[in-house]
């Protein structure tokens, strides 16, 4: 009767076990789980079969035998041991390093880069100032001829003035020099061009330009002289400009009083943006010497004027 198949003792090497497939010897071979229990040899005066290695292999199965040796407790033990140590000297390993992965995966390189936006090399402008309203605290509004005119650092909106037309005026006042009573060093009015004035802001300019002398340094609308009558003057600028947007041109005296400093008047016309467009002319009065305001306020108020909102 042929044996069942399963390990058994190997014929030509009794320490090992052999696997025997139901007919013949394979070339699966192993150490005995249960030295304690030798399995028994299957041969020709038991079972009938050879007592030589058959030479046709076929797959292992599980075999008879089921206990654990201690040799194979001992091995999986060891084998815990290591594991563990291993793991320990990986923690360690990541803890000295501050816990950084080192990410040793391939990366993926696309076959074409990804194209940037390139940037204009044009730069775009932008405004740098925008346009004050008729509400902003820094410029005064002529709601008649229709701009606004900067307030500019020592000029403050007119107060207790029986001048009319008044935009700004220097802040604080002196005793005139020659005439009872009270001036500023500095004025800006504004007054709408007649017909008799002329069309053209250079007309109108040079036509009123005599008239704003003798009102602020001549006689004053009383009939007081406060700076004893003016005694000479002399052109010092006049010009085209550009004001808001429009055209426009001013005349410049320089004024010689008889008494104090004199000054110095500017005639501005352009034509206003709002209703008829008709000629406006603004005046500058500035006192001269150390006391009068900077010249050059004279120019940032022309600048300054925008229409009104």
């Amino acid at each position: 009767m042929t044996p069942p198949p399963g390990w058994y003792r190997d014929p030509s090497a009794p320490h090992l076990e052999r696997w025997w497939d139901g007919t013949a010897w394979t070339e699966h071979r192993r150490a005995p789980e249960d030295a304690a229990q030798p399995a028994p040899t299957p041969g020709p005066q038991a079972y009938g079969p050879p007592a030589t290695a058959p030479t046709t292999p076929g797959p292992p199965a599980a075999g008879p035998a089921s206990g654990r040796t201690p040799k194979v407790v001992a091995l999986i033990a060891a084998g815990a041991v290591l594991l563990t140590a291993i793991v320990t000297g990986v923690i360690v390993l990541r803890e000295d390093d501050g816990g950084a992965d080192v990410d040793t995966a391939p990366t993926l390189a696309t076959s074409e880069p990804a194209q940037r936006e390139s940037a204009s090399e044009t730069p775009t402008p932008t405004e740098t100032a925008s346009e004050p309203s008729a509400d902003d605290p820094l410029v005064v509004t002529d709601e008649l001829n229709g701009f606004t005119l900067p307030l500019l650092n020592g000029w403050v909106r007119p107060r207790n003035l029986a001048e009319a037309n008044v935009l700004v005026t220097t802040d604080g006042t002196y005793e005139c020099p020659a005439d009872f009573g009270y001036c500023r060093r500095g004025k800006v009015i504004s007054r709408t061009a007649s017909a008799d004035d002329g069309t053209s802001p250079e007309a109108i300019a040079k036509a009123d330009i005599q008239d704003a002398a003798d009102d602020a340094y001549d006689r004053d609308l009383v009939g007081r002289s406060p700076f004893g009558g003016i005694k000479s003057h002399k052109v010092v600028g006049s010009g085209p400009v550009s004001v808001a947007g429009r055209s426009g041109y001013f005349v410049r005296w320089r004024v010689t009083t008889a008494e104090g400093p004199g000054g110095y008047v500017q005639s501005l016309a352009f034509r206003s943006s709002v209703g008829t467009e008709s000629p406006v002319v603004v005046r500058y009065v500035f006192d001269a010497g150390e006391d009068g305001p900077p010249l050059a306020d004279m120019d940032r108020f022309t600048k300054g004027i925008r229409p009104a909102r």
